[in-house]
């Protein structure tokens, strides 16, 4: 039974970043007994069972020349399984720990580290032949990426020892080494291709968060023109010059009353407008598939081309270390990704993450600070729309767009520390393989994409449907002016709002696009100040989940946890509004 696995290497290896992959966060740094030598400690997960790790101080030799390699010989001695972390551009050289350290007769694998490296600089390792003369398992990886590291953790229970190797003095080790070098290794002069370059420039931090951000900006810039085009020359001209007469057809044949209210909403000077009105055939078709259906499309188009290209795989590794610092590791990046579309599929996605700590905090996070499209195409259709001015940049409708998201980021960031802190458990290193680059292919990007935008039409339409009859039903009936009037002491005394907003919280609760198309069709009807329009729209955001993603995160958390996430959301939003409110309008 495996209970201590100890990683051995020369210096400068790899052999720390290999150790962090296979612990994550949970790593413990103590003082070897009796002496001041350093190492590391941690926990890993192997055929879910607990065991322990160590990364012993880098050595040449178990020969010790100092203190530090004193320590590394004794701790291998200790050791139910050992992880030789080699340098495949040097393999000469690290071979001699290898030797020395299968004599020992303990159950040994290699990690055969820097593997990229050694094809840039144009070595090449037979790797199944170097493990048919050692006669144990060799892996190779690029610690940095990760790239490896799953077939590593997987094949740690394969480890195992070779009493055929006994090469017992240095002379004798070197001439084996001689002779496995002749058999395993060729070199041949190459140079980086464009594809080595890029894909190195993308996944090492210095270069790699500078155009990740880079990346997440384009991707979102590309969204938005997508978007815009889409509606500014198909779905606007689509509604106004074949449907619109259509609907005033109708509205005619209704005549007043209760059901033209439902079906056509209210006319303005005597005509329908799309967002105005508030009919299930004017604001609920022309909401959905008008104003949130491009973005949709434009959003998951860009997500596929991602997703193809292989890039998402190379930023959750890169965002890695970012995100074990708030609970998770690089794979949550993806439900966040995910929700931006649609919080729905980034709520169901939560479910890849391995325990319940990095699940409760993915959720809580994605419910709290992550919109979907659909409420960023609303948001950015609020500040458009709205009288800011046009004098110097900070009356400029993107300055407000920009403040809401930056309070958002703000929460996602302090909130997920907070959790991090509070909520035990563990938080699991991640192992992804990291595939090369291709190009996407058509086909694939347009099914992938047509699939996704099939379920929102699915999915969110009929939600939209119903939440707007809802609010035909209180319009109608008067009972949105008497919410609006009982809770207007509220919003104003506590977050400087009209009373009418109100309304457009509850109606979060059932889809929160819908509820920002409410506040659209009341920031014309109703004087709002820019700054309300951020306090507003920020409170939305961290206010409770729709229906539907409601029901995803009672099914993926289980009622205790989904209720404290709910606590959460409840107390954020309301500290936030207050907060909000004396930053920004000063009273």
């Amino acid at each position: 039974m495996i209970k201590k696995i100890v990683l051995m290497g020369n210096p400068n290896v790899g052999k720390s970043v290999v150790f962090s992959r296979l612990t994550g966060a949970n790593v413990i740094s103590s003082n070897y007994p009796g002496t001041t030598v350093d190492f590391s400690k941690g926990k890993m997960r192997l055929d879910d069972k607990t065991v322990e790790i160590i990364d012993a101080p880098g050595t040449y030799s178990l020969e010790p020349a100092n203190k530090a390699e004193e320590a590394a010989s004794k701790m291998a001695e200790k050791a139910d399984v050992i992880i030789n972390v080699i340098d495949a551009t040097n393999l000469e050289r690290n071979l001699l720990l290898t030797l020395e350290l299968l004599e020992k007769n303990i159950p040994m694998i290699i990690a055969l580290n820097l593997w990229d490296e050694s094809h840039h600089l144009g070595i090449q390792i037979d790797e199944k032949k170097l493990e048919e003369i050692l006669g144990i398992p060799v892996v190779p990886t690029v610690a940095l990426t990760g790239e490896g590291i799953k077939e590593l953790a997987a094949r740690i229970k394969e480890a195992k020892t070779n009493d055929k190797i006994k090469p017992t003095s240095d002379d004798g080790r070197w001439i084996k080494i001689g002779s496995v070098i002749g058999k395993v290794e060729k070199i041949e002069h190459r140079h980086h291709t464009l594809k080595d370059r890029i894909s190195d420039l993308t996944i090492r931090p210095l270069t790699g968060i500078p155009i990740a951000l880079g990346i997440i900006f384009f991707a979102f810039w590309i969204v938005r023109l997508v978007g815009e085009t889409l509606i500014a020359y198909v779905f606007e001209p689509l509604f106004e010059n074949i449907y619109k007469p259509i609907a005033m057809e109708i509205s005619g044949l209704l005549g007043p009353g209760i059901i033209h209210d439902f079906l056509i909403g209210r006319l303005i000077d005597g005509e329908i407008e799309f967002v105005e009105s508030l009919g299930i055939l004017t604001t609920g078709l022309f909401v959905p598939i008008g104003m949130v259906l491009p973005y949709i499309f434009a959003f998951y188009l860009v997500l596929s081309i991602l997703e193809d290209t292989g890039y998402l795989p190379r930023l959750a590794t890169l965002v890695d270390n970012i995100f074990h610092r708030l609970g998770m590791h690089g794979h949550g990046i993806i439900p966040m990704f995910l929700g931006l579309g649609c919080n729905v599929p980034g709520a169901l996605s939560i479910r890849t993450l391995e325990t319940r700590k990095q699940r409760f905090i993915s959720a809580t996070l994605l419910a709290i600070a992550v919109p979907c499209m659909a409420q960023i195409s609303m948001i950015f259709a609020i500040f458009s729309s709205s009288e800011l001015g046009s004098g110097t940049w900070y009356f400029k409708p993107i300055f407000y767009i920009s403040l809401v998201f930056l309070v958002l980021i703000i929460l996602w960031v302090i909130i997920g520390l907070i959790l991090n802190k509070m909520i035990k458990g563990e938080t699991p290193e991640i192992f992804l393989e990291i595939p090369p680059y291709r190009r996407p292919s058509l086909k694939t990007t347009g099914k992938k994409t047509w699939m996704r935008v099939r379920w929102f039409l699915k999915e969110a339409i009929p939600w939209l449907f119903f939440g707007v009859f809802i609010i035909g039903v209180l319009n109608a009936t008067g009972i949105m002016d008497a919410v609006s009037s009982a809770f207007e002491p509220i919003m104003v005394g506590l977050f400087g709002l009209p009373g009418a907003v109100s309304i457009v919280l509850i109606t979060g609760f059932l889809r929160k696009d819908l509820a920002v198309g409410l506040l659209l069709a009341l920031a014309i009807t109703t004087p709002f100040s820019p700054m309300q329009l951020v306090i507003v729209a920020t409170m939305l955001t961290i206010y409770f989940p729709c229906v539907a993603t409601f029901a995803v995160l009672f099914k993926e958390l289980g009622l205790k946890d989904m209720f404290k996430s709910v606590l959460i959301m409840s107390s954020t939003t309301v500290i936030v509004g207050i907060t909000l409110r004396f930053i920004l309008l000063g009273v």
